[in-house]
C-alpha cells in the first residue's frame, strides 16, 4: 500500500544578485530559512468550533462550496504538543509554546483532512498572513505508523527539508513508476507535484548534511519497484519513523543549547551566559564566522522609534525580539543576504522593558570586519 506523503508547497525559489561569489551563495542557500537561535516559536491550533477557521471548497456537481474546518480533535492535538515536546528535549536553542492567540504564533497549525499534510519551512513561516496555516495534517495522527508525520512536519518548521532529496542520496528513481504511484491513492498527486516533493534534487547547499541519512525523519517510506539503485533499496525504504542521530546532530548544530558555543558567541566577557548590552549610538564589533551568531540586551533609555543595523562587509541575519512574560517575542528582523546592503530594522522599544537583538551571520568578504548599533 502507498504512503501517504507530506507535500510541501512549491514556492519561488530565492532571487539573489547575479554574480555572486559562490561561497556567498552557498552560505545564503544553508541558512536562508533557519531561525536565529534562542527564537521562542509559539504554535497555536485552529479552533474546532470556529465558523470562520477553514477552506472554502466547491462540493463537486452542485455549484455550492462549503467550508471545511482546520481544528483538530484533542487527541490529534496532544500528540502533536507531545512531539513538538520530543524535538525540545533535545536540549535545543530554539524552544516552544503553546499559545491561545494566533496573532502570538509563528506555527499555526490546522488539521484539514483531505489537504495533505504539510508546513512551511522554517522562517518562511513569517511570510504567511495571521489568519492562514503554516502548517496541517491532512489525516489521523493517531492510527500506528502515523506519529512520524507529526514530527516530520515540525522538522519542516525548524528549517529541514526532504532527506530523498538530497543530491547525495544516490538515488537513481524509476521516474514513470514514481509518477504513477504517487497519482493514484491516498496522494492523488500531480506529475507537477510530485516531481516538486521527491523527484527533485536540492542544492548541496539546502541539505542536512554531506551523508544521506535514509533513517532520518525526513525521509519518505518507499515501496518495492520505485527506487532503482541502491540496489538494497529496490524492494522498498523503510525509515524507523523516528529521530535518527543524524537529525539530531543536525538541529544541534543550527540550534545549539543556550551558553558557551561555538555557534552562538555572548561578546560578554563578563559572563559568557549572559548577552553583552547594546547601548544607544554605540557600536559593537562583531567577531563572527559563517554561521556564527551572536547575542545582546538592550534596555532602552527612553520610548522612540530605534534604528538597529548592522555595518561591514557581510550577509546577515538582524531580529529583535522583546521579553514578555519572561521570553522572546518576535518584534521584528531583517535579512541583507545576497543584497549589496546591511540589514537595518526600526523598531519601536518602550522604557522600562527589556529587548533581545540576535544577529547572525551567513558570510564576509572583503575586510571581513562587521558591526552592529542601536540608535
Amino acid at each position: 500500500m502507498t504512503a501517504r506523503y507530506c507535500s510541501l508547497a512549491q514556492r519561488p525559489a530565492p532571487s539573489y544578485a547575479p554574480g555572486l561569489a559562490v561561497e556567498r551563495l552557498s552560505a545564503l542557500l544553508c541558512g536562508r530559512q533557519m531561525w536565529v537561535n534562542g527564537t521562542v516559536l509559539h504554535y497555536y491550533f485552529f479552533d474546532a468550533g470556529s465558523d470562520t477557521d477553514g477552506s472554502v471548497i466547491a462540493v463537486p456537481g452542485t455549484g455550492e462550496t462549503r467550508r471545511v474546518p482546520w481544528g483538530g480533535a484533542k487527541e490529534q492535538q496532544d500528540l502533536v504538543r507531545e512531539c513538538f515536546q520530543e524535538w525540545s528535549d533535545l536540549g535545543l536553542g530554539v524552544s516552544f509554546a503553546e499559545v491561545s492567540d494566533r496573532r502570538e504564533a509563528e506555527l499555526r497549525i490546522g488539521f484539514q483532512p483531505g489537504d495533505g499534510s504539510w508546513s512551511t519551512v522554517g522562517r518562511d513561516a513569517l511570510s504567511v498572513g495571521l489568519n492562514e496555516r503554516t502548517m496541517n495534517f491532512g489525516w489521523d495522527l493517531t492510527t500506528p505508523g502515523q506519529r512520524g508525520t507529526a514530527l516530520h512536519e515540525i522538522g519542516h518548521g525548524l528549517g529541514m527539508l526532504h532527506e530523498h532529496q538530497s543530491p547525495f542520496a544516490g538515488i537513481h528513481w524509476d521516474d514513470e513508476a514514481v509518477y504513477a504511484d504517487l497519482a493514484g491513492p491516498p496522494n492523488f498527486w500531480s506529475r507537477d507535484k510530485t516531481f516538486f516533493n521527491i523527484l527533485r534534487k536540492l542544492n548541496p547547499s539546502e541539505v542536512n548534511g554531506s551523508v544521506w541519512d535514509p533513517q532520518s525523519i525526513m525521509e519518505y517510506p518507499f515501496g518495492s519497484g520505485l527506487i532503482l539503485e541502491p540496489e538494497q533499496y529496490r524492494a522498498g525504504l523503510h525509515p524507523p519513523g523516528g529521530l535518527s542521530p543524524a537529525d539530531k546532530e543536525f538541529v544541534l548544530r543550527w540550534y545549539p543549547p543556550a551558553g558557551p558555543h561555538p555557534v552562538s558567541k555572548r561578546l560578554d566577557r563578563g559572563d559568557p551566559h549572559r548577552p553583552a548590552a547594546l547601548a544607544p549610538f554605540r557600536s559593537a564589533p562583531l567577531s563572527l564566522g559563517p554561521g556564527e551568531q551572536a547575542d545582546f540586551t538592550v534596555e532602552p533609555p527612553e520610548t522612540r522609534e530605534y534604528t538597529v543595523g548592522t555595518f561591514g562587509d557581510g550577509d546577515s541575519v538582524v531580529v529583535v525580539f522583546e521579553e514578555r512574560d519572561g521570553e522572546p517575542r518576535y518584534l521584528a528582523g531583517r535579512d541583507d543576504g545576497g543584497t549589496p546592503h546591511n540589514a537595518a530594522l526600526k523598531v519601536r522599544l518602550v522604557k522600562g522593558r527589556r529587548y533581545f537583538v540576535r544577529v547572525r551571520l551567513y558570510s564576509t568578504w572583503g575586510s571581513g570586519e562587521t558591526a552592529v548599533m542601536c540608535w
